[in-house]
């Protein structure tokens, strides 16, 4: 089981892609190369990429979604989401002096952001306090490190980031089919 990740150049299917982690400028170099475009999130990417190397048409970048108008500071309880809304530097000020410094952008707060237009930043702190506590759901596919951080030190809770970062390097050069969930 010593099989070692083919360099990007050498892979020859969309199948023995998926096979191997690869980064999405790893990707974008190969879309390069296979003369596809190289837009696109990390999944959206790597399909296009297999479907190029299988010989398929890859499928077109998905199109992208306006930006919208974006909040500009100075903002308050009061202040409704516009459609687009982004988790801003000017709403991370806002929430810190609101909830205090432990407040951070987790999955509930981005998802609330993201979809919240017509609501208040009244109601997205406390749609925070209301989410304390709750379990975050899947990590996207797109976010292998973090699912894989996050496992690996519930797994080591005395662990250090320098193991955790040797532990992905040793998962991450596995292929698939032999990686375990917390390295």
């Amino acid at each position: 089981m010593d099989e070692a990740r083919p360099a990007l150049t050498a892979v020859r299917s969309g199948a023995e892609l998926r096979r191997w982690y690869w980064l999405r400028t790893e990707l974008q170099e190969l879309a390069a190369v296979l003369g596809v475009s190289r837009s696109g999130g990390k999944e959206e990417l790597l399909g296009r990429v297999a479907a190029a190397l299988d010989g398929e048409q890859a499928p077109a970048p998905a199109p992208r979604r306006a930006a919208g108008r974006q909040l500009a500071a100075p903002v308050g309880p009061h202040t409704v989401i516009p459609a687009g809304q982004r988790c801003s530097q000017v709403l991370r000020h806002f929430f810190a002096e609101q909830i205090g410094p432990g407040f951070r952008f987790d999955e509930h707060m981005r998802d609330f952001v993201a979809h919240g237009e017509g609501r208040t930043l009244a109601e997205a702190v406390a749609h925070w306090h209301r989410t304390r506590g709750v379990p975050p759901g899947q990590i996207g596919e797109q976010f292998e490190y973090n699912r894989f951080t996050r496992e690996w030190f519930a797994a080591h809770p005395g662990g250090t980031r320098e193991e955790a970062q040797e532990a992905w390097w040793a998962h991450r050069s596995l292929p698939v089919e032999h990686r375990r969930p917390e390295g």
